[in-house]
């Protein structure tokens, strides 16, 4: 079988998830995974034969596909901002817009600082690429989930950095330590948003680092704010990824607890996504 052939079969067993276009694009990221290719070499070779090995791979790769698994949890390997990093079902899948966020924070911070504080580090994809860019800063990174916090340290050693990993609810979490900056994706799906997700994601990917109440959606967002403000040093930068239907409430909240030079950022699609504050000189 050539990699053409095995690439229809992708398409036409994956079309109950996936249109066209995502599943070649799934398809290419299983084969640069499992035969160790370049993105041009999958994409310019597709006629070439596959050994039997790896005809046998993509196959079982397949198979869990067909049951909604996500491409990456079934690799237990993704890319996030150029970087390796292992993923399953305990952390989210590290998403673009995220990395449009580290863009951001590494060309304001620069060298500027010298603390940073992630809040909800999952796989740890925020505070690893910003080590890796910004050699200079001093990062620590909170998660309630021991298992995700297992997954954080994987891919710290991975990536050859040193972050302080710390088990932690920040809705009941309080400390002395005082931080340049504070960074959080943190949850803000509310369930009422759950009809326009994918459903791979809804079945595969940990809820409680997705989800919210509808009664009480920014919930993280004043428990974050209310820390920041407190843990922040004076010029400290307070950067959010926030839902895009709560752009309003969340930019209130930092109005009303009196954060300075608060700047909206759209992301890639044009969807108002990230936030940064400031605190007082």
């Amino acid at each position: 079988m050539n990699i053409r052939t095995l690439e229809k079969e992708y398409i036409q067993s994956l079309n109950h998830f996936y249109d066209t276009d995502e599943a070649k694009s799934i398809f290419n990221v299983a084969i640069i995974s499992v035969l160790k290719i370049t993105k041009s070499e999958a994409l310019t070779g597709k006629d070439k034969e596959l050994l039997i090995k790896d005809s046998n791979k993509l196959a079982k790769v397949l198979d869990e596909l067909k049951t909604g698994k996500p491409i990456q949890q079934v690799l237990g390997e993704t890319t996030f901002y150029g970087l390796p990093f292992k993923i399953n079902e305990h952390v989210l899948i590290p998403r673009p817009e995220t990395e449009e966020l580290v863009d951001w924070i590494i060309k304001e911070v620069k060298n500027k600082k010298e603390s940073l504080l992630d809040i909800g580090t999952g796989s740890g994809c925020i505070p690893i690429a910003l080590k890796k860019h910004l050699h200079h800063l001093d990062i620590s990174s909170i998660d309630i989930s021991a298992e995700a916090l297992k997954i954080a340290a994987e891919n710290a050693k991975l990536n050859k950095v040193d972050i302080n990993l710390i088990e932690a609810d920040i809705l009941n979490y309080s400390s002395g330590e005082k931080y340049d900056v504070i960074v959080s994706n943190p949850p803000y799906i509310r369930e009422l948003e759950k009809a326009e997700m994918h459903e791979n994601v809804l079945a595969h990917e940990p809820h409680t680092a997705l989800f919210v109440s509808d009664e009480n959606p920014l919930v993280f967002y004043n428990a974050i704010a209310d820390f920041a403000f407190n843990n922040l040093n004076p010029n400290g930068y307070l950067f959010f990824e926030i839902n895009e239907y709560l752009c309003s409430e969340t930019l209130d909240i930092l109005i009303d607890k009196r954060f300075k030079n608060i700047e909206l950022k759209k992301d890639i699609q044009g969807k108002d996504r990230m936030i940064m504050a400031r605190t007082n000189p």
